[in-house]
């Protein structure tokens, strides 16, 4: 049992790194694409070698450590970052059950009753390490940065809680499994709760400090934010945790609303659920790079506002939406009542959606 549990603990840490370099690459042609640009094509065939390349820069850059930094925490606030990052991926299933040399293995490393949990509470230990590094670095726009994304992340938690409550509503269960098999006898969750799905996704945008939300290292105010002093390793351990944070993020998105690894012949060759997982987390990475290509970056102020003011307000009317579907549905024995679900939901981001645009004309009048 301990081997296996270190063999898919190894086997899913390498997938994240690896994913990590082939993600930055993903990235930059997606952007050149939309932009009308070649993009990496250099280093090796179409410039698949480029993340190692840059991987290679990197370790060998010099490392500048400021003089009145606090050392301590300056050298282990990048740990402190890239840890969770790969720690929280534990939980996710990425298939069924699948049976080799006559022994069944599950394709997740761990199936804990409370995983929603687990993974709201190693999220919230990855904004740690961006507050450590602002104020270790004994830097004023380091600890802006730094002051910037404690604020954010704390204040963008709150609605991706609530949308995590959305999900633990419509599957009756915070485990992973058992959240994608409660899709398997419906539909995916997003089919239920379109409006809940865009709030997850805008919220874990905000999360892992993405276009438009990624005020922490916002260049043209605050130099590059709380990874001002970091150079060479150090700073590519900041970069590796927000590149495996969008997998992990895209992985958690799938498995909660996209029906994570079900499709056609699952059930029948357990090794499609892996690819079904990676073919929808690699469309939910493009969208991430689509808004970072076609969205600017926002006002901090507006950004504040619209997590408290917006975003919240409607993960809340998600929330009552989705518990008054279900209880209508089992007290009527009636389940096409949960039909209204994504009706009010939807009705519910159209308010919200025409109270924004107000608020930004009566800004623009004024």
């Amino acid at each position: 049992m301990i081997w296996e549990w270190l063999i898919k603990a190894l086997v899913l840490i390498f997938t994240l790194l690896i994913g990590f370099g082939y993600l930055t690459y993903y990235e930059r042609r997606a952007l050149a694409f939309i932009q009308s640009r070649l993009g990496p094509n250099r280093a090796g065939p179409q410039g698949l070698m480029q993340w190692m390349a840059d991987a290679v820069k990197l370790i060998f850059k010099e490392e500048l450590t400021p003089d009145n930094a606090y050392k301590l925490v300056f050298f282990l606030s990048p740990v402190v970052t890239m840890v969770p990052s790969i720690v929280i991926a534990a939980v996710i299933p990425w298939g069924p059950p699948v049976t080799l040399f006559g022994q069944t293995f599950n394709q997740y490393v761990a199936d804990i009753n409370v995983g929603i949990l687990y993974l709201m509470s190693i999220a919230s230990i990855a904004v740690y390490g961006i507050v450590l590094a602002g104020w270790s670095s004994n830097n004023k726009y380091a600890m802006m940065g730094g002051l910037r994304s404690s604020a954010q992340m704390i204040s963008y938690e709150l609605t991706l809680g609530l949308s995590f409550v959305v999900v633990i509503l419509m599957a009756g269960s915070m485990s992973l499994v058992e959240i994608v098999e409660a899709q398997r006898e419906v539909t995916w969750f997003a089919v239920i709760q379109p409006v809940g799905a865009i709030l997850f996704f805008i919220a874990t945008l905000a999360e892992v400090n993405r276009h438009p939300f990624d005020m922490p290292e916002a260049e043209q105010e605050i130099v590059a934010g709380y990874h001002t002093e970091y150079s060479g390793m150090k700073f590519a351990l900041f970069f590796m945790a927000e590149y495996q944070k969008m997998i992990v993020i895209s992985a958690i998105m799938t498995t909660l609303f996209f029906g994570g690894y079900l499709g056609p012949g699952v059930d029948r060759f357990p090794w499609l659920g892996p690819l079904y997982m990676a073919i929808k987390i690699i469309i939910l990475l493009f969208f991430m790079i689509w808004v970072r290509a076609s969205w600017p970056r926002i006002r901090y102020n507006r950004l504040m506002a619209f997590g408290w003011k917006v975003m919240l307000p409607l993960a809340l009317a998600l929330v009552f939406i989705t518990a008054t579907g279900i209880l209508l549905a089992d007290t009527m024995g009636n389940p096409w009542l949960m039909a209204i679900i994504p009706v009010l939901s939807l009705i519910a981001g159209w308010i919200a959606t025409l109270m924004v645009d107000r608020s930004l004309r009566r800004k623009s009048y004024a």
